[in-house]
């Protein structure tokens, strides 16, 4: 496509009003959504969209840059891959509907799914290894699962999952592994506990189209120290988080906005040699941390 030049920025009365009929015609065209739902989202993002056209004044060189972008975000998806989450998380959207959605000032606080949470991983028992292998010193996470009444939860469905001490979830290995990753389900006192290795800081995937984004703007791609965390039990609103470690360099520069501060917890180091709450047999430092889990109730959506 030939570049061509920048409108004007001052458009003419009668331009004006030619791009409002536009913006008009098309929301109306959503009439006959098949849901009054649909209709409201469509007609909110193509005013918004046309909106954004009509503020920067967009050039067609521009507009078609930003569709070749959006195509090679889903040239490099794949199963093990999502490009469109990473855009997501690093413009913010992520958290910005997260933010919008978890308003329960007595739950425990939500963040972003990230881009490689499996269905299916292993189930470990309490106390379990969900490192599975994985690099990285051993960590011992323990707590409870509450209600907002601050009643037990028991059976609540724990999964978590992380990168290893190398920065690598075990999807991004490609030779089949399952590691760094498991769910658990918490006893009649709301109790769950496993072993895992002490999160590190790791880039999100920068060799696509979103780490050149990064790049070209001058933003780092990397991520927080972190576990995850999902965790879901019948009648009550599933949570998705992470929790951060306390000292990471980068818990005020997260690349996709997902710290926040009710999630940061110390994750204390244990010299060698020192006993394990288990009796496990740990070769070399270890490190502990605690994290009480509220669930907000269902909202039935």
């Amino acid at each position: 496509m030939t570049d061509s030049p920048s409108p004007s920025p001052f458009p003419s009365p009668a331009q004006v009003a030619r791009e409002e009929a536009l913006v008009r015609e098309v929301v109306a065209s959503f009439d006959g959504a098949s849901s009054e739902r649909l209709k409201e989202l469509l007609g909110a993002l193509t005013r918004h969209l046309h909106g954004f056209v009509r503020e920067t004044r967009l050039t067609e060189a521009e507009w078609a840059a930003a569709i070749a972008f959006l195509t090679r975000c889903g040239d490099i998806t794949d199963a093990k891959r999502q490009e469109f989450i990473l855009l997501s998380d690093v413009l913010g959207v992520s958290m910005q509907t997260i933010a919008v959605n978890n308003s329960y000032a007595d739950a425990t606080e939500a963040t972003v799914m990230g881009p490689f949470f499996v269905d299916e991983s292993p189930h470990v028992p309490i106390g379990g290894d969900v490192a599975q292998g994985a690099s990285g010193q051993p960590c011992w996470v323990e707590g409870t699962v509450r209600d907002t009444d601050g009643k037990p939860v028991a059976g609540a469905r724990i999964e978590v999952w992380e990168a290893d001490e190398d920065g690598f979830y075990d999807v991004q290995y490609g030779d089949g592994r399952v590691s760094a990753r498991g769910h658990l389900f918490s006893d009649s006192a709301g109790r769950y506990a496993f072993w895992a290795v002490t999160p590190t800081p790791y880039p999100i995937p920068d060799d696509g189209p979103v780490g050149e984004l990064l790049q070209a703007v001058g933003r780092s791609p990397m991520r927080a120290s972190h576990l995850h965390f999902k965790v879901s039990a019948p009648g009550l609103h599933t949570l998705v988080t992470h929790i951060f470690v306390r000292g990471c360099e980068y818990l005020d520069r997260d690349s996709v906005f997902g710290v926040k501060e009710s999630l940061i917890r110390s994750f204390e180091e244990q010299p060698a040699g020192a006993a394990t709450p288990d009796g496990r047999a740990v070769e070399g430092k270890w490190s502990r941390t605690r994290f009480d889990i509220v669930l907000a109730p269902d909202r039935g959506m």
